[in-house]
């Protein structure tokens, strides 16, 4: 089983930087696929950026590329989001989250752990 707890977000302004944590247990990050989705009242969870198992792989959604960074510690086993150059169009709950199985990649459907969610907020 595995568990993921996050930390990190809050409230900035636009331009601003963040920093989220994704702490896993239970297993190696070297086992895992990583994720981070973020969710809006109303709207569909959306895919934000994505790290591959073998930490060789990250992919990201458009609108995030060039100012967010997916990045990983295997010997404290965690997971970051870096996020730079905040926009107000960022503001969403965040979710890491993990699989273990391959394929689906950047689906939500396909992530069998996740974390607890954490809100950031960008003020114009």
């Amino acid at each position: 089983q595995v568990q993921l707890v996050q930390s990190g977000g809050g409230l900035v302004q636009a331009g601003d930087s963040l920093r989220l944590s994704c702490a896993a247990s239970g297993r190696t990050l070297d086992s895992l696929d990583m994720i981070w989705f973020r969710q809006v009242p109303g709207k569909e969870r959306e895919f934000v950026a994505y790290l591959s198992r073998s930490g060789g792989m990250t992919y990201y959604q458009d609108s995030v590329k060039g100012r967010f960074t997916i990045s990983r510690d295997n010997a404290k086993n965690m997971v970051y989001l870096q996020m730079n150059s905040l926009k107000p169009e960022d503001t969403a709950v965040y979710y890491c989250a993990a699989k273990f199985l391959f394929g689906g990649d950047y689906e939500a459907e396909s992530y069998d752990y996740w974390g607890q969610g954490t809100q950031v907020t960008v003020s114009s």
